[in-house]
């Protein structure tokens, strides 16, 4: 019985070599191609692949855009990230939302046929290459969330604030505090969070999500 892939790249030649090497040995069948999000969400209303092999970088509706809402629908489809995005906020990101695998276009086709085997098998595959990157990134995440469950649900307030670019008057008016109390506050804050002044005070809270960029 043949392992079902759908491939999602909105570069035609690159879904034609993927889907050859694959193909090669007789084990894998592409059943479905889609050149975009949308055209890849549409299609997977009426194919059941086994795994999707989906690209980052597509018009209109990008790869995480299409990992997040399948996500969000709970479809048990298995989904690997190919892409050309060695940075490793991509990976994070895909990480967090949950992608079964990650790995670049460079890869060999040895290393392509492993991630699908490992993942159908039930375990998570991210290309060796990138881990020590990740793993570093991972390590100071885990520091940020020490210093972030350290804020006092007040603390975690003002921080909002000062990332909103309030300044101590305005926040004491906002929560019917005193500004010597908001002074007091926000040098706790800095304290507990390793920075020494608002605008790394409020990167902090938009890299760890308390405030959100839109």
């Amino acid at each position: 019985m043949s392992i079902k892939v759908m491939l999602a790249d909105d570069h035609a030649l690159m879904r034609e070599g993927i889907k050859h090497l694959l193909e090669f040995d007789g084990i894998v069948e592409v059943i479905a191609e889609a050149n975009d999000g949308v055209d890849c969400l549409e299609k997977l209303k009426y194919v059941q692949p086994d795994l999707l092999l989906l690209d980052i970088n597509m018009p209109g509706m990008n790869g995480l855009d299409v990992l997040e809402e399948l996500k969000r629908k709970k479809n048990p489809i298995k989904i690997l990230i190919l892409t050309v995005h060695s940075e490793v906020e991509y990976l994070i990101h895909a990480v967090d939302i949950g992608a079964d695998g990650y790995i670049l276009k460079d890869s060999g086709s040895s290393e392509l046929k492993q991630a699908i085997d490992v993942i159908l098998n039930g375990d998570s595959y991210i290309q060796p290459s990138l881990l020590p990157t990740l793993n570093s990134r991972l390590i100071n995440r885990d520091t940020d969330k020490d210093k972030l469950e350290s804020l006092t649900r007040r603390e975690l307030e003002i921080l909002k604030q000062i990332a909103g670019g309030m300044f101590n008057k305005k926040i004491a008016t906002n929560l019917n505090i005193s500004e010597r109390t908001v002074k007091n506050h926000i040098s706790n804050i800095f304290k507990k969070i390793d920075v020494s002044d608002r605008t790394q005070a409020a990167v902090f809270a938009i890299r760890n999500n308390v405030v959100r960029l839109y």
